[in-house]
């Protein structure tokens, strides 16, 4: 049991959350780079993104693991990006960094997805790459730099 739940439960709950804050943080990248403020998904992803790395805080775990460091660095990340949008309301330097952030936030959940998809589906872990997500990380990365400083430019004015 999982805070009140069973394994599978809490999982399936945490895979949920997961995939909104992924969906969510898509929808909130491409306002970014259209300039536009997507206020609902916005705080949609935020709250999904920041609830995605508390329950992963949930799994039990004898050691800290590369996924609880992900979730440390994805809360702190997400914590300036909050303060940036809901506190300093944009103004200033603020702005960039809740585009870089948001971005930074959206990036760790599909990196994590990503990495939980070579673990998890049998036949992208039978292709036996070392480390198995390398080949799709990297290009990721390299999409996701791009985006973001894209969306710096574009999301300037609005």
């Amino acid at each position: 049991m999982i805070w009140g739940l069973s394994t599978a439960a809490f999982t399936q709950l945490h895979v949920i959350i997961s995939l909104i804050g992924i969906g969510s943080g898509f929808l909130v990248a491409f306002g970014l780079i259209k300039g536009k403020r997507f206020d609902g998904a916005t705080a949609i992803f935020l709250i999904t993104t920041l609830l995605t790395s508390v329950t992963g805080f949930g799994f039990p775990n004898e050691h800290i693991t590369p996924g609880i460091k992900l979730g440390i660095i994805s809360c702190v990340v997400l914590a300036f990006s909050i303060i940036a949008r809901y506190v300093t309301k944009l103004g200033g330097i603020w702005r960039t960094i809740y585009v870089v952030t948001a971005m930074i936030a959206q990036f760790l959940n599909c990196f994590v997805l990503v990495v939980q998809l070579f673990v998890k589906v049998p036949s992208l872990k039978a292709l036996g790459l070392e480390p198995p997500f390398l080949p799709v990380q990297v290009p990721m990365l390299i999409v996701f730099v791009v985006l973001t400083i894209l969306a710096v430019k574009c999301f300037r004015n609005a």
